[in-house]
């Protein structure tokens, strides 16, 4: 059974999502603000997290950085803003998804079983040592490492899924469809938006080496090297 941490100060939305979430399998533990979520997560292990952005002692951003020094438990955030910043400034954190709110619950609950089906993907282990290099750029796939001119650089577990697919599939031209089909799944429910907000994080990320992934203009990126 898989254990969900839901944090969020109003006690009307954690019932909602309690209540959800229990009919769906999961067991929930709840947390009134970001304080508690943080000494929650040192305490006891999570499958996922639901956190609410704007919560009273300390924000959903920045309890889910410090949960992040620590653990890689995969996390979904609430929030009643859907400018562009916060979702960038969530992705850069580390937040694997981002819900503005109100939403639907049957939807948040169907983002749950997608982001932990790519997270449990994600953890499986690989046989042999499997790295790419190009120029400064290391891409060690066994390890889950990605290095600039010698320097490890931290990316988000998004992040580092979408540079191993482009870097799989390099020189080939790949549509958008693709890319969220792919990297994403088929049971997301986001937008186009949010596979560019990656992108321009991940070509933050890459330095000078941003430039081996190409823009296709009407059909999407192509890693090029």
């Amino acid at each position: 059974m898989y254990h969900i941490l839901v944090v969020d100060d109003e006690e009307a939305i954690r019932k909602m999502i309690l209540k959800y979430a229990n009919f769906e399998g999961y067991q929930v533990t709840e947390a009134v603000n970001g304080m508690e979520a943080v000494e929650l997560c040192r305490q006891k292990k999570f499958d996922l997290i639901i956190m609410d952005v704007m919560m009273p002692e300390l924000d959903g951003f920045s309890a889910s950085r410090e949960i992040r020094k620590t653990s890689n438990t995969p996390i979904i955030m609430l929030s009643a803003r859907g400018e562009e910043y916060d979702r960038i400034h969530g992705f850069e954190i580390g937040v694997d998804d981002y819900v503005v709110k109100p939403f639907s619950p049957k939807e948040l609950m169907m983002r749950v079983q997608a982001v932990m089906k790519r997270s449990a993907s994600a953890s499986g282990n690989e046989t042999g040592r499997d790295v790419c290099q190009f120029e400064g750029l290391t891409v060690d796939f066994t390890g889950r490492i990605v290095t600039v001119d010698g320097e490890k650089v931290e990316l988000s577990p998004k992040e580092y899924d979408l540079l191993f697919y482009l870097v799989r599939n390099r020189n080939i031209a790949l549509s958008r469809e693709n890319l969220i089909t792919n990297v994403w799944g088929y049971d997301f429910y986001g937008d186009d938006r949010t596979l560019d907000t990656h992108i321009k994080l991940l070509r933050k990320s890459l330095g000078p080496y941003s430039k081996f992934i190409v823009t296709l203009r009407g059909v999407g990126y192509r890693f090029e090297a």
